[in-house]
């Protein structure tokens, strides 16, 4: 097939993105697909409070041209101007937050008639918002933490959101944008003191602040492919909890997949992450993640509808862990999407 991988973009996980795009048109070239990346946001600025968030997380510079020039050596690099989707079979979405993963681009490709992978547009835009989609998680009774959400201020004062946070919540809890990303913006506070000035990151990324209670435990995540749960995988971050830089530099995080968890665990949380895949309508591929308490309970905390495809990323590592490598899991994904919009 003629495949169009769409990567990079202008969100604070553009450099992310440049990262999945290429791994995912490698592994596309190796299958006989015949493959062309876009990056959406070349040339794009990316806005100062997300470039800020994304060098303080851990890298030096957002992506440069040398990272672009590697990849056009793999793959043929075309400018928007230059791709005409007469020619495409088939649109991977490679993008990570903001308008490539809320709906919009979904919305867009809706509009071109060409089949593009990952879930539709009311699915992408439930599952970016945080508030939205565990609403609909306490409706189908899918356990998840206790959460409020705050608009953000512009003069950056939340000193009269604070006496309903500490009256509703326990500390340590946590702070992040409600659309949000690979935990950019997120924190978890500890105390008062701690509590306006995670309010006024997470505000720098977002209209809508989401404050949650904290589950203490294990981090576990259950990806799906098709309609399929496949093995669970424990998350051992070095760092207190799973940030933007456990994420995404090698050697920062332990993973454990199959998850050394009793068959009964395992068993409610790939029931829990189908349940939450199949109550937002997602298709095609997704992750869910989770925290499990001292008890043993899950409480899913969101689900990601174009999770990371890197080197380091969950989905890849649940896949080979099911006898899948990543040439036949991105091989997959991109005939679900050519299926799926024939019938």
């Amino acid at each position: 097939m003629r495949v169009l991988v769409l990567m990079g973009g202008v969100s604070p996980e553009r450099d992310v993105s440049l990262d999945s795009g290429a791994a995912i048109a490698g592994a596309l070239e190796q299958t006989g697909h015949r493959v062309v990346a876009l990056d959406t946001g070349a040339n794009a600025k990316l806005p100062e409070s997300h470039a800020k968030a994304v060098t303080s997380a851990v890298r030096p510079e957002p992506p440069d041209v040398r990272k672009l020039a590697e990849l056009d050596k793999q793959v043929t690099l075309r400018s928007v101007n230059d791709v005409d989707l007469t020619e495409v079979d088939v649109v991977f979405v490679a993008l990570h937050g903001g308008s490539g993963e809320n709906g919009v681009i979904q919305a867009l490709l809706e509009l071109t008639g060409v089949p593009y992978t990952g879930s539709a547009v009311l699915a992408s835009a439930l599952a970016m918002d945080k508030d939205k989609s565990k609403k609909i998680f306490e409706r189908e009774k899918i356990p998840t933490p206790q959460w409020m959400v705050i608009e953000t201020r512009t003069d950056g004062n939340y000193e009269d959101c604070l006496p309903d946070i500490v009256n509703t919540f326990a500390y340590p809890l946590v702070v992040k944008p409600s659309d949000g990303g690979s935990t950019i913006g997120l924190t978890i506070v500890k105390s008062e003191e701690e509590l306006a000035p995670a309010l006024r990151l997470a505000g720098e990324l977002t209209d809508r602040i989401m404050v949650e209670e904290f589950i203490p435990g294990r981090e576990l995540t259950v990806a799906v492919l098709g309609d399929k749960a496949l093995p669970v995988v424990e998350i051992i971050p070095s760092h207190e909890y799973y940030d933007y830089e456990c994420k995404y530099l090698p050697g920062m995080t332990q993973y454990v997949v199959p998850a050394e968890i009793d068959e009964q665990l395992t068993a409610r949380l790939q029931e829990l992450g189908l349940r939450a895949y199949r109550a937002l309508g997602c298709a095609g591929y997704a992750r869910v993640d989770f925290r499990s308490d001292s008890n043993g309970n899950p409480h899913c905390l969101e689900v990601n509808t174009l999770p990371g495809m890197t080197t380091t990323s969950l989905v890849p590592k649940a896949a080979k862990a099911a006898g899948i490598t990543f040439e036949l899991l991105v091989d997959t994904i991109c005939k679900d999407a050519a299926s799926r919009a024939r019938k």
